[in-house]
């Protein structure tokens, strides 16, 4: 394969051969693909559209704590009754994750990679279901990576309304692509002027706007309700602020209290204490994802850096959040892939590894026994990971190959106008959910 560049058809070659391991490795994990198993918040979907089917009206009948877009996904699997839901839904993310390895396979291309860079991170999405375990299947956070990948993909190619589309989708179901818009506008800005980064900002927020509409248009509290539990949430026990408290009170210096909470189903920590560090996250989250705003801002080949950004803004987001269930890093994988950085690649695997290793002993970590000294190992490597891709953003190129292709408007992008714009309750089988 050496150090040509690779194209299309190598893209294609690509996904062919990952896509059967894809399939093979979401079968790995306990509840995973053709398994019965389920876990995580499945069984709350499910409940959720048999409701919808019923003719209650989500928000306003029945307390709903995710975006009105994750209906999107929530639904079709209702299409053969309730005793198949499960089975559809692990196909239907199975369907979603498959699309994120071919999406992924061509903005590699874009990128002007090697064939051999290509081919080994196309292999490294394929297998990621194996690292992810129940997660991968069990919970929705696929579709908003499929669409943030494919947002990704059409900005890269000059489809920058259509990639603005995309990304009104990601945060009509699920909020954290937001962060990932002023880094969007950027690029469209330099690319392609002021006027056209206002038709994509006015896609994205026509298409985030019409996907939560039609649930404001009947019961505008109940939505504004369920976007503000999330917002109101205290500092959940899986969040880096809570495992080191939780590691201060291994040791002694603290007395934790793990209490479940109401409304959004989950485990927090209480007191004041608590409630201070989670305001201090929200600060440091903010900071390290404003950062990366400015970072990219600084670069001189926004179209390279671009994956790298967004994976950037996606950890530091992760990286500080008060709230931080395992299957967030569902968002996180693809990026980190794309971005071209093996040390941030390393450090992912091993904080999936290590949520693994607890999610069938959550009830250890309510009782705040071995598997706090795992969670806190896990928090600090995705802080590991935002710094790392921070400090690339911040220093160069990510990719090591020496090999540029031109982008869509080929010669014009080498042009001295060309240049001066240049210049994100209960689990089954025992297992406690906790988001």
């Amino acid at each position: 394969m050496g150090r040509a560049p690779a194209g299309r058809r190598d893209a294609l070659r690509a996904a062919l051969v990952a896509l059967p391991v894809f399939v093979a490795a979401c079968a790995v994990p306990d509840g995973g693909l053709f398994r019965a198993a389920r876990f995580r918040d499945l069984h709350i979907y499910q409940g959720y559209a048999e409701r919808l089917l019923h003719g209650a009206l989500p928000y306003r009948d029945f307390f709903v704590e995710y975006p009105p877009g994750a209906f999107a996904v929530f639904m079709p699997p209702t299409a053969l009754g309730d005793e198949h839901y499960n089975a559809l839904f692990k196909v239907l993310m199975a369907l979603c994750g498959a699309a994120t390895v071919v999406a992924a396979a061509l903005v590699l291309v874009e990128l002007g990679v090697t064939r051999r860079r290509l081919f080994v991170s196309v292999g490294l999405l394929a297998l990621a279901p194996v690292a992810l375990g129940p997660i991968s299947l069990n919970t929705y956070d696929t579709w908003p990576a499929f669409l943030t990948v494919l947002a990704l993909l059409l900005f890269l190619r000059g489809r920058y309304v259509l990639g603005a589309v995309a990304l009104g989708l990601a945060v009509s179901a699920k909020v954290y692509p937001l962060v990932l818009v002023p880094i969007a506008a950027v690029y469209v800005w330099r690319r392609a002027g002021p006027r056209r980064t206002a038709l994509a900002l006015g896609a994205f927020l026509v298409v985030a706007v019409a996907v939560i509409a039609p649930f404001a248009a009947y019961d505008v509290h109940g939505v504004v309700s369920s976007f503000r539990s999330q917002a109101e949430r205290g500092l959940q026990v899986e969040s880096l602020g809570a495992s080191l408290l939780l590691v201060a009170d291994r040791f002694g210096l603290y007395d934790a209290h793990v209490v479940r909470t109401t409304g959004v189903a989950g485990r927090n920590l209480a007191g004041s204490l608590p409630d201070a560090v989670a305001v201090a996250l929200l600060v440091l989250e903010a900071a390290a994802v404003v950062a990366v705003w400015l970072l990219y801002a600084r670069v001189r080949d926004g179209r390279s850096r671009l994956p790298l950004a967004f994976a950037a803004a996606v950890a530091g987001f992760l990286a500080f959040t008060k709230v931080f269930s395992p299957q967030y890093l569902v968002w996180l994988v693809p990026l980190v892939v794309l971005a071209g950085s093996s040390a941030a690649v390393v450090l992912t695997a091993a904080s999936l590894l290590l949520a693994q290793a607890w999610f069938f002993h959550y009830h250890a970590l309510f009782r705040l026994a071995w598997p706090v000294w795992l969670l806190v190992v896990r928090d600090l490597l995705v802080v590991a990971v935002f710094v790392t891709l921070a400090v690339a953003l911040a220093r160069g190129q990510p990719w090591r190959s020496k090999i540029r292709i031109p982008s869509r408007s080929k010669t014009s992008r080498h042009s001295g106008l060309r240049r001066s714009q240049e210049s994100w309750t209960a689990v089954g089988n025992g297992a406690s959910r906790s988001a």
